[in-house]
């Protein structure tokens, strides 16, 4: 592994920005995942409600494309999430095929409790940092995003979750989905 300068002394850390940012990522997932227990919701659930709630009447298809997924898996999780009361699905007014989704009442207040853990799950895995320092951190991360083209607000996660990979192209050419191994 090349040496990328001195780093702090006292770290036992590699000098590899990408396996901290990748170490850290895994951790913060993981934990996460525990806070949303306390719900009763996987992070799957929330991306999910989170989208319909900003796009209210999205198709299931649209939302499958939107979150990287293919669409069978994600018939799995809204059935789930139309199970606790959290969505509903209607007729589309154009197309009686598609349905269009709609977070209820009570998913309204599951976001509100999401966007409360979120928050303290936020606080927490940045404890260690100031005010000034989290800002530039969002920054630096917002700039790497943007330069790798993740979609905004999408975890790459919900790919893996329907057992496709969708690899990022050296040509510049549309990702195809390839099947990703447990």
């Amino acid at each position: 592994m090349e040496k990328r300068g001195a780093g702090p002394p006292t770290s036992k850390h590699p000098q590899s920005t990408a396996f901290l940012l990748a170490q850290v990522g895994a951790h913060a997932a993981s934990r996460f995942a525990s806070r949303l227990r306390e719900l009763e919701l996987a992070p799957a659930h929330a991306g999910i409600l989170r989208i319909i709630a900003a796009s209210s009447g999205i198709s299931q298809q649209v939302l499958a494309s939107r979150l990287g997924m293919v669409p069978s898996r994600l018939v799995a999780l809204i059935d789930e999430l139309e199970a606790k009361g959290l969505l509903e699905r209607r007729d589309n007014a154009d197309d009686r095929r598609v349905h269009a989704l709609h977070v209820t009442e009570k998913g309204t207040k599951a976001m509100t409790d999401i966007g409360r853990v979120a928050r303290a799950h936020d606080d927490a895995i940045c404890a260690a940092l100031s005010e000034k320092e989290r800002a530039s951190l969002w920054s630096m991360l917002t700039r790497i995003a943007d330069e790798q083209e993740l979609a905004a607000g999408v975890h790459p996660g919900f790919a893996r979750t329907a057992d496709v990979q969708p690899p990022k192209s050296a040509q510049g050419q549309k990702p195809r989905a390839t099947r990703s191994r447990p």
